[in-house]
């Protein structure tokens, strides 16, 4: 009840679209945001994207939801208020808010501008803010959020296929360059064509990389040749094919979120090559560690982004012009959508025009 009371106690009137209950259907939905603070920055909403874990977060499929969720974290606007202590943004910026919007800032995650990592993290749908209050996303008309964790929009970046970049974007760049897989010439092999695969192989593009895009389907060959400009392809259960691949990567950015094996991935890594999970399937997948040993290998994970590399990764796209394959939809067709996303059928991200279509 804590947390009810405090929202009430909110006084900025919202509108959005919010889940219910486990069987993920969202319906128009009135709430309250926090006043703006002084260091907070109040945005009108424009678009948002349409992430794999808004479909996990409704469906309560990680058992973390409580209800009523409002889903979004790919939020693009423009700024229309600013606290008396903001130092980025003025009133008229476009600006952008990703997965979070809290974190403790005292822990040695947060000194190290990986605020994603803090224990104490607050995402931006469905968690808890710091007076107790529900966070509710971005499929709403407006969002109030401390300035440290808003993003500045480039000029010259499109709102509408810029704003998958605030998840999906960071959650591929980030393992790029901590893994070291950034360096020009290396060759990195993308699993999944879908919302975070076909970012990822823009921006391993841009950084020079040599891209090979590994698929269970031979129908987004094409695509992925010809569209997006992979330098090659591979069926993941055509064993010759994979067998002539075998040993020629130095790294693996893996973006499924379903049961898959790794044991052919793994086969696929040069000596010292790096499997990265970036995908969060609900079951533990199965992992070999023989062939990890033989050739000094490793299996290992990453989460979106701390706000200094998010801004980066933003300005990056930016001017390389990278951008997400993008279907804009109105807000009234956001359950045929999240249906149509439950089977793959969207290239590669629906995004949201809240702007134009949000209705009160």
């Amino acid at each position: 009840m804590a947390a009810k009371s405090c929202q009430e106690g909110h006084p900025a009137e919202a509108f959005g679209w919010a889940a219910r209950d486990q069987s993920g259907v969202l319906s128009p939905f009135k709430f309250s945001r926090r006043a703006t603070g002084e260091k907070d920055v109040a945005i009108k909403v424009l678009f948002c994207g349409i992430c794999h874990s808004d479909l996990h977060m409704i469906k309560n499929e990680w058992g973390i939801s409580s209800y009523p969720v409002v889903p979004g974290h790919e939020i693009v606007g423009q700024v229309t208020g600013v606290g008396s202590k903001v130092e980025k943004f003025k009133v008229g910026d476009k600006v952008g808010v990703g997965y979070m919007v809290g974190s403790c800032q005292s822990c040695d995650s947060c000194h190290d501008d990986l605020e994603n990592y803090c224990p104490e993290v607050i995402v931006t749908s469905g968690g808890k803010y710091h007076d107790g209050a529900t966070t509710y996303g971005g499929f709403s008309d407006i969002m109030v959020a401390d300035e440290h964790y808003v993003i500045r929009i480039p000029e010259n970046l499109p709102l509408d296929a810029g704003a998958p970049l605030l998840c999906a974007g960071i959650t591929v760049y980030s393992p790029l360059k901590y893994y070291g897989l950034d360096k020009p010439g290396m060759h990195v092999g993308v699993v999944g064509l879908g919302g975070l695969g076909h970012v990822a192989v823009k921006f391993a593009k841009a950084m020079g990389i040599k891209v090979t895009v590994i698929s269970t389907s031979p129908k987004k060959k094409q695509e992925a040749l010809e569209h997006l400009g992979a330098h090659s392809f591979l069926v993941s259960r055509d064993p010759d094919q994979m067998q002539a691949a075998m040993g020629t990567m130095d790294g693996i950015i893996d973006t499924v979120s379903t049961m898959h094996p790794l044991f052919p991935l793994i086969g696929l890594l040069k000596t010292q090559g790096k499997l990265v999970l970036v995908g969060a399937p609900e079951k533990p997948l199965e992992l070999p560690v023989f062939p990890l040993i033989t050739g000094r290998k490793i299996v290992g994970g990453s989460s979106i982004g701390g706000i200094k590399e998010t801004q980066e990764m933003i300005d990056f796209a930016a001017k390389n012009n990278i951008t997400a394959d993008v279907e804009v939809i109105p807000m009234d067709y956001v359950n045929t959508a999240l249906e149509r996303l439950s089977k793959s059928d969207v290239r590669y991200r629906f995004v949201i025009d809240i702007g134009n279509t949000l209705k009160n």
